[in-house]
């Protein structure tokens, strides 16, 4: 369930290139892989979303949420400009989350053994804590990520790809490492490439959509998506908030436009 928390800055510093990477005390006791925060600028109407990169649960308020965020606009530079102890107030925890092996949440429908995360970009934000979290519960996983230049390189995963796609020679890395699924973050078209090689190959595919969220909560509607509706039937086309139905999606079930 959804809270309004107030939280402390722990530590806040450039990670690469115009990327920053901001920790947060919490109260909060679970957070999974592929939820995202809400964080209020003051003087903005409209609270900022970030995945979670990263999170641990402690006793009390001392809990550590941490996310990444690329420099764009006046709320990253607020959230930049910030310092160790200056009050942060979010809505935690939103979405739904990547399916995880053992977890409360979604539940596979077989267990996962091998786990491939591509995360494009600051889509790699969301990747690493599903990392982190795959690899305490014992699945194999591989991480690739891709990126402009190495200066916006983001640390963390098994192999970067520098310039190019990090599509770029995927169907090799497939051959090779044999996962039973991939999960994936970063833009539009890269989401959807991904989604094609896993119904080529016959893996399942999760991936979390990126898009400009204005309420957080699904009221507003302005982060819409086509899917198919499949509990009527996958021919019918319904609407989707990323924010409230999502961010993660079933790669079946999105319907690129």
């Amino acid at each position: 369930m959804k809270k309004n928390l107030k939280g402390k800055v722990l530590n806040i510093e450039n990670v690469a290139k115009d990327t920053v990477k901001l920790q947060f005390s919490t109260s909060l006791k679970e957070i999974y892989p592929g939820q995202f925060v809400s964080i209020l600028i003051p003087n903005k109407t409209l609270r900022r979303p970030f995945s979670v990169a990263d999170f641990e649960a402690h006793s009390s308020e001392n809990g550590i949420i941490t996310v990444l965020f690329k420099l764009k606009g006046e709320g990253t530079k607020y959230l930049k400009s910030l310092k160790k102890g200056d009050s942060i107030d979010y809505l935690a925890p939103l979405g739904n989350c990547f399916t995880l092996p053992e977890a409360g949440k979604r539940a596979p429908q077989k267990a996962l053994q091998k786990a491939l995360l591509i995360g494009a970009g600051i889509g790699i934000a969301p990747m690493l804590y599903l990392k982190k979290v795959l690899t305490e519960r014992d699945t194999e996983n591989f991480l690739i990520s891709g990126f402009k230049d190495e200066e916006e390189a983001v640390k963390g995963s098994d192999r970067t790809v520098i310039g190019g796609s990090v599509l770029d020679n995927i169907q090799n890395l497939l051959d090779e490492f044999k996962p039973d699924i991939i999960y994936s973050c970063g833009p539009k078209i890269v989401l959807e490439l991904v989604c094609k090689l896993a119904e080529k190959n016959g893996l399942r595919a999760e991936v979390a959509m990126e898009k400009v969220m204005a309420c957080g909560i699904g009221v507003c509607r302005g982060c819409v998506i086509k899917v198919k509706d499949m509990e009527n039937g996958a021919r019918l086309v319904k609407n989707a908030s990323v924010c409230a139905d999502g961010p993660v999606f079933a790669g079946s079930e999105v319907i690129w436009e």
